[in-house]
């Protein structure tokens, strides 16, 4: 699609560079003609108007009229050629002019300036063009900074939280090494509460990871035929005892034998991400539906749950960077913001396409990935 837009953009900017040129050659080409008919004209005039009026042999200027006379081709000739060199002059300097404009806009344009672009009229499509390409510049930049800021902001939490979880582990560790005569209930709730909190450590720990393996690393994909069937009834039955945990349910209706070409190991981590965010964000008692399907070519993954309903404005950046519903930044649905993001390129890289909607207090994703394989 990216080389498709590019192709039409280089042909938009070859048209307006042909428009361009084509009209230089035509004033050019108009010109050369315009001044050959009218210097005749003039030639005939100014015979007529010095035929007209009394001479004497003794004038300095029928010396010079005399020979002009005499060699009145040659005469028109190099006034011909004068004019041919002057006008030709003029119309090679236009397009160095256009050139020395189209330079400083460029200049303006490698500094992201909010001024808009302006050429002459002659060049008003590639002006056009060259602010189409400003303005996605800032829209660009703006969106970088964005993300950047986000990402910032996250690492700055997440090493604020570091420190409780750690704090946590130290202070009943602790506890444990100077107090070895408490009781056995006492020591297992103590052991138990460092446990939780060093695996809260571990979560925090790996969403560095994540931060830095998204931003250092470029995602390749080793694929092979795959039975997308059994692989998402495994993952539903690893899911079991969470969803148990939450009051949760499945409700799946998942088409037999469906296969496909891809990396089992990353598409696993997509359907991860999605029943995660799916069990974090459902209602209690309420049930997740998954379901699988061929449909045109592709295989359809829904996934399906009950919960507070998504503003349109946050659906439409839910696979940013970063970007995370939970403002409140809760340990429970709280993580780094890049799984969905994560899981957007995955798709992509697979040939495929994930898409999410909300209404009604249903949030719903789903995956369509080529039954035929991935693209080349």
């Amino acid at each position: 699609m990216n080389k498709r837009a590019d192709k039409r953009g280089r042909n938009r900017g070859y048209t307006h560079k042909s428009a361009v040129t084509r009209k230089i050659l035509i004033q050019y080409v108009l010109s050369l003609i315009g001044f050959a008919g009218l210097l005749p004209v003039l030639v005939i005039l100014a015979w007529q108007f010095c035929s007209s009026i009394t001479w004497y042999s003794s004038d300095p200027l029928w010396r010079i009229l005399s020979w002009v006379r005499d060699y009145i081709i040659l005469v028109v000739a190099v006034v011909f050629l004068i004019g041919w060199v002057l006008i030709t002059y003029y119309f090679i300097s236009k397009p160095l002019r256009y050139l020395d404009q189209v330079v400083e806009a460029s200049r303006q344009l490698a500094q992201l300036s909010e001024t808009p672009i302006q050429l002459p009229e002659t060049m008003h499509g590639v002006q056009d063009e060259m602010n189409l390409v400003r303005e996605q510049a800032l829209r660009n930049a703006a969106l970088a900074k964005e993300a950047e800021q986000r990402k910032n902001d996250l690492i700055v939490y997440l090493a604020h939280d570091l420190k409780t979880p750690l704090t946590s582990v130290i202070g009943y560790l602790t506890l444990l090494r100077d107090e070895p005569q408490i009781s056995e209930k006492l020591r297992e709730k103590y052991t138990g509460i460092a446990l939780s909190k060093a695996e809260r450590l571990e979560d925090l720990i790996n969403e560095f990871f994540d931060i830095t393996r998204f931003n250092l690393t470029a995602m390749t994909l080793e694929t092979e035929r795959v039975n997308l069937s059994r692989m998402l009834e495994q993952i539903a039955s690893e899911f079991e005892p969470i969803l148990g945990e939450k009051e949760l349910f499945w409700e799946l209706s998942i088409e037999p034998n469906v296969e496909i070409v891809c990396d089992p190991d990353k598409l696993e981590r997509v359907f991860d991400n999605l029943i995660r965010n799916a069990v974090n964000y459902s209602y209690s008692n309420t049930g997740i539906r998954m379901g699988l399907f061929q449909k045109e070519g592709f295989a359809e993954v829904r996934i399906c749950n009950q919960g507070k309903t998504i503003p349109k404005e946050k659906l439409n950046r839910i696979f940013e960077q970063f970007f995370r519903l939970d403002a409140s930044r809760s340990s429970k649905t709280g993580g780094a913001g890049l799984g969905l993001a994560i899981s957007k390129e995955i798709v992509e890289l697979h040939g495929g396409q994930i898409t999410v909607q909300s209404a009604e207090e249903k949030i719903l994703f789903t995956v369509r990935l080529p039954l035929s394989g991935t693209p080349s």
